[in-house]
């Protein structure tokens, strides 16, 4: 099935390919032999103007008929430049082949009746509508405006390209009397593409290799020349047996020359060879910029953006030219060129220190014995591009060797023989066909003989080369050299300057290299940062042009021994000499790193300074030795020398006095210079366990992944103690964190709590070990852990790990340790806590800025608002606080409490911890709050526990009760069916005998009160109350209370009666047995009330839970959306 495929589709483009052919040379022979028109033809002027408009707005294959039937009917010779212009603006409208079909047919019928007028003006619009762009005008704009400006150019120069490769097939376009437009094309396309380094017209190559490729260069695919109707062997001839496709002929035409073929495909061979080596040179800045963002990922855990833009910027740069080489590839049937690569690093980072990349190149160099000090520098200082793979050799002054000599005149005459035999091939295939048919081949040769009026043709000085707009007008090399001087300023990195060394190359003269030394040597002196990147154009620009390094090196080497002459000669100008100096010094620095500056000259220099070490000289010297004293003394031409030097520098800094800068200076710069021995690093050695976990924890884990962290975390073997272990020392070491992942860490320890309980409790345990040694240490270089381990304390609350007591005690702690009685004195010294030590502050902020907001409503807010009142005197306490310290205590306060009064001097202070120290004693005297707190803390830490939670709530408070009363020594059983009634209390009888006094005395204090029953007399004490000054009568009588206390007996209880006597209210006290059933039931409907009292506590307690479960529910929907993820548990 393929094959048959394959075969048909080979046959259809065969066909295609004829019948274009046929098309092509059918229209050849129209307008090499024109037909004799018409003179009377219609002159209208509003004819006229319509047909211009018409062309101008498209010569698609929709207008077409119109157009021709127009062109033929009227006069059109007062208006052919007109038309001219028109014609070119409609072409950039032709969007299909049958568009430029179209176009190509109506300026054929122009061309044959206005071969002398109309044809040469057309030329002259299209060469302009196909020229290069003026490169001074693309530098003077934007990147954007560039890139915007060049895409605009390749979609309008595409339908001209095409119609004029079309029209250089069917006669219109000639080089000459009897020959093809095929040299015109090719000069064309020469000039679009020699003159865009930016390789921004590959796109406009690529369009027309693909439909033009077997006209111009004579190439043709395998799949098209395997299978060819035998209908067409008399029209195309035999496919050869090497598998190509011969010239495209029919009969003896050839619609290109086979010369003009040749070098045709020779020239787009060798812009192919030019782009592939650009790929090859993208494609390792590529992977070498791909390289320097993972290592700064691993220096900093995250890529800048303006790095990460650079590098997409780059990326989407190669991938449109590894399109087009790719294109052109398919086209000519070229192999793409071999792309090198280097260990490249995985989506994920590379696990352990094992397995971290080495270059292989430069190893040594990198390390702290090198002459580098990291791999940037080498690379800035080394990797210096080669102007010979981006300028031609002409340009850089390159003589070309004798044997290359010899080799390309070999090659010429091996070709020059090669043409000749395929002469003789083809003569004698022309003899065979001729012998077969003579009257067809004769016709043709007839027709060709015939001659026509000549076109004009590029070989004509005139149009030589295709004249630009006036708005393009070229600009001379001095306005291109000047806009590339004023560029340089702000050419601050590495590509802009080497891009601005390859505009050099193509500018090069003597006058343009004086000026450009002179530029060079004249940097202002505040812009030393520019110094490296001018001294590498230099580097590169040296090789090939050595009279640049050499007089600039000359030129800052007499400003050295003028500055050093007059460097104390007038005091006013010393400030700026001595700018200058410490320019020269570092420029020359930059160049000896590259080179540029021979050794000699940069020791003598260092050797002129020592001998006058002093003053400036001082300074200079420690310039030197920053600037390239470690590439001195690395190198092996200098080391030597370099190392005696350094050595009698010592010896004259231990014998002279220097003041205290100035030692300093000398000091770092001899260090950084010849850094000590240190012993390697000893790589500690993990299992394989251990590097997957902290893979896990410290390069997957993300708000993305923590799900799938979580999950591989439950897989691993929890009964391994070295498992268990290692996880324990991942989870309680928030510094080795990122500080936006401590959240999350908290988060997968909440999770890990429902299946490794044990694991949550100890990780806690253990935080909050590392916060009190912290506190009993106070050691300085442990300040980054403690900040991290605090802001895990902070998210492990958050994530309900632990309680709010928790936190407080620890807000407390940091305020109160170490000071005597746990309360700060001012200005009182504390080996722990120095008043200029302001860490505890620090943390304070932390904690707050993690966990305050948490504690806005109930007992919680009372608690911080006291620890508020004290961190106020705290921090009064203190030295005055630094400017940043202030800002942090301000934002936490304003995060926490926004309108608060903060205390302006230590007494408000002080007299506000007074009365807030006062407040709580109060209050904790009346134990109203320490219930509430725990209860409030309980729901928030289980408020999922249900209805389990409800029924032991029940139980203790009925606990509580019992506690409160002392509960009968047998159980009390609420139930009148019960068989142990009988031997509880008094009988029937006495019981009678009570309910009846009872109900008599009830119904004495009112008057229809003997309506009531007995039942609803023994119920009248549960809606009956006693007034408050029987109560306060009751509280006050003492002697009352002596008569009564035997009636306080456990086997007791005490009732007080209530009767009214006209408008007064009486008691009386009586005893009842505790077993009978009125003190039963009175003591029952107690318990119940209070088990009621109870639960509408709870249900309101329940309520304002969910409120706050509510809120915590808005609260994390808006953080969702703010791209905070916070899980709330509860």
């Amino acid at each position: 099935m393929d094959s048959t495929a394959n075969g048909t589709q080979s046959m259809s483009k065969s066909e295609d390919e004829l019948a274009r052919l046929l098309k092509r040379t059918a229209m050849r022979e129209a307008n090499l032999n024109p037909r004799i028109q018409d003179t009377s033809k219609d002159s209208s002027l509003k004819r006229h103007t319509a047909l211009i408009k018409r062309i101008r707005q498209s010569l698609a294959v929709e207008g077409r008929d119109q157009i021709l039937k127009e062109i033929d009917s009227l006069s059109l010779e007062k208006y052919i430049d007109e038309i001219a212009g028109a014609v070119v603006e409609g072409i950039s409208r032709c969007k299909t082949e049958r568009d430029v079909w179209a176009a190509v047919e109506i300026i054929s019928s122009l061309h044959q009746r206005f071969a002398s007028t109309f044809t040469p003006a057309l030329l002259l619009a299209l060469s302009s509508a196909i020229s290069a762009p003026n490169r001074a005008v693309l530098n003077a704009l934007t990147t954007e405006q560039r890139e915007k400006e060049e895409n605009s150019r390749v979609i309008r120069q595409r339908p001209v390209v095409r119609v004029c490769s079309e029209l250089a097939l069917v006669g219109v376009i000639k080089d000459g009397q009897g020959k093809s437009g095929g040299e015109w094309m090719m000069r064309a396309m020469k000039e679009l593409l020699s003159n865009d380094p930016a390789l921004s017209s590959l796109p406009l190559l690529t369009t027309f290799l693909k439909s033009y490729s077997q006209p111009y260069l004579g190439i043709t695919g395998s799949t098209f020349s395997k299978q060819v109707p035998s209908k067409s062997n008399d029209i195309v001839g035999d496919v050869e047996s090497d598998g190509t496709y011969p010239s495209l002929t029919f009969g003896a035409v050839e619609l290109v020359e086979q010369d003009i073929r040749d070098r045709f495909k020779r020239m787009v061979e060798g812009y192919y060879d030019t782009v592939c080596k650009k790929l090859v040179i993208e494609h390792k800045r590529l992977q070498e910029q791909d390289k320097r963002n993972h290592e700064a990922y691993i220096r900093s855990g995250e890529i800048f953006e303006d790095r990460q833009q650079a590098y997409e910027k780059m990326t989407k740069g190669y991938e449109k030219l590894l399109s087009s080489c790719q294109a052109l590839s398919e086209q000519l049937y070229l192999p793409l060129p071999p792309l090198p690569t280097i260990s490249q690093k995985s989506d994920s980072i590379l696990i352990g220190s094992n397995n971290s990349n080495h270059l292989e190149d430069g190893d040594e160099n990198i390390s702290t014995g090198g002459k580098w000090e990291d791999e940037e520098e080498r690379r800035f200082f080394e990797d210096v591009q080669d102007l010979k793979d981006f300028a031609p050799s002409s340009v850089l002054g390159i003589d070309v060797p004798e044997q290359e000599q010899h080799k390309e005149t070999e090659k010429q005459r091996l070709d020059r023989e090669e043409e000749e035999v395929k002469k003789l091939e083809e003569e004698l295939h022309k003899l065979e066909r001729n012998a077969i048919e003579p009257t067809s081949g004769n016709s043709l040769i007839d027709s060709t003989d015939e001659d026509d009026v000549p076109t004009p043709t590029p070989d004509t000085p005139k149009v030589a080369t295709p004249p630009l707009s006036p708005q393009m007008a070229p600009q001379g090399p001095s306005q291109l050299l000047t806009a590339l001087l004023l560029r340089l300023p702000d050419a601050t990195n590495r590509a802009l300057m080497d891009q601005a060394a390859i505009d050099f190359a193509f500018l090069n003269s003597k006058a343009a290299r004086k000026r450009l030394v002179k530029f060079l040597a004249q940097v202002p002196k505040s812009r030393t940062d520019l110094l490296p990147h001018y001294s590498r154009l230099v580097a590169t620009l040296n090789k090939y042009m050595p009279d640049v390094g050499t007089d600039l090196v000359a030129i800052l080497n007499e400003e050295f021994r003028y500055l050093q002459r007059k460097k104390n000669v007038v005091k006013e100008l010393a400030e700026v000499r001595l700018k200058a100096l410490f320019k020269n010094i570092i420029y020359l620095s930059n160049l000896t790193k590259f080179r540029v500056v021979p050794f000699h000259l940069i020791l003598h220099i260092f050797k002129v300074c020592l001998d006058d070490f002093s003053g400036v000289n001082v300074e200079n010297i420690a310039l030197l030795l920053e600037g390239c004293g470690r590439f001195l003394l690395r190198t092996e031409e200098t080391s030597q020398r370099f190392g005696t030097m350094l050595e009698l520098m010592r010896r004259k800094q231990s014998l002279q006095h220097f003041d205290q800068r100035q030692l300093l200076l000398l000091e770092n710069a001899y260090y950084q210079c010849n850094p000590p021995e240190r012993a390697p690093r000893q790589e500690k050695h993990r299992s394989d366990m251990e590097l997957f976990i902290r893979h896990l924890v410290y390069d997957v884990l993300s708000k993305k992944t923590i799900d799938k962290v979580l999950k591989l975390i439950r897989k691993l073997d929890w009964d391994n103690d070295e498992v268990r272990s290692t996880l324990h020392k991942v989870f309680t070491r928030p510094w080795k964190f990122t500080y936006g992942n401590v959240c999350l860490m908290a988060m997968l320890t909440n999770d890990l709590q429902r299946y490794r309980p044990a694991f949550a409790i100890a990780v806690v345990d253990q935080v909050l070990e590392d916060v009190r040694r912290g506190l009993e240490q106070n050691v300085y270089s442990t300040n980054q852990r403690r900040l991290a381990v605090m802001k895990y304390l902070g998210e492990l609350y958050i994530y309900r790990l632990l309680s709010s007591g928790i936190i407080f005690d620890t807000l407390w702690s940091l305020v109160t340790f170490g000071h005597p009685d746990g309360r700060p004195i001012p200005k009182k010294v504390v080996p722990l806590d120095m008043p200029d030590d302001f860490f505890r502050v620090r943390l304070v902020c932390v904690l707050l800025d993690t966990c305050g907001m948490c504690f806005d409503r109930g007992t919680q807010k009372r608690k911080l608002d006291n620890f508020l009142v004290f961190f106020q005197y705290y921090i009064h306490c203190k030295d005055p606080l630094p400017l940043d310290i202030d800002f942090m205590v301000s934002d936490s306060f304003e995060a926490v409490r926004p309108k608060l009064q903060l205390a302006k001097t230590i007494e408000e202070a002080a007299v506000a911890v007074d009365e807030m120290f006062n407040a709580a004693y109060q209050n904790t005297a009346l134990g109203d709050d320490s219930g509430e707190d725990s209860e409030d803390e309980g729901e928030r830490l289980y408020g999922d526990e249900g209805e389990g939670e409800e029924e032991d709530d029940t139980a203790d408070q009925a606990s509580q009760s019992n506690e409160r009363a002392p509960s009968p020594d047998q159980e009390v059983v609420l139930s009148a069916s019960n068989s142990l009634q009988d031997n509880l209390g008094p009988s029937e009888e006495a019981e009678a005998e009570f309910a009846k006094e009872l109900a008599k005395m009830v119904t004495d204090t009112s008057g229809d009160s003997r309506k009531v029953d007995k039942k609803t007399a023994l119920a009248l004490w549960d809606s009956s109350v006693l007034p408050a000054t029987s109560r306060k009568k009751k509280m006050d009588d003492g002697d009352e209370e002596n008569e009564l206390s035997e009636l306080n007996r456990p086997d007791i209880m005490a009732f007080t009666v209530l009767t009214k006597r006209g408008n007064k209210q009486h008691t009386r006290q009586i005893a009842v047995p505790a077993e009978s059933a009125l003190a039963v039931h009175t003591r029952s409907a107690q318990l119940q009330d209070r088990v009621e009292q109870q639960h509408l506590k709870r249900l309101v307690l329940d309520y304002e839970q969910r409120e706050e479960a509510e809120e915590l529910r808005a609260l994390e929907a808006r953080n969702r959306t703010a791209a905070i993820k916070i899980r709330y548990v509860g």
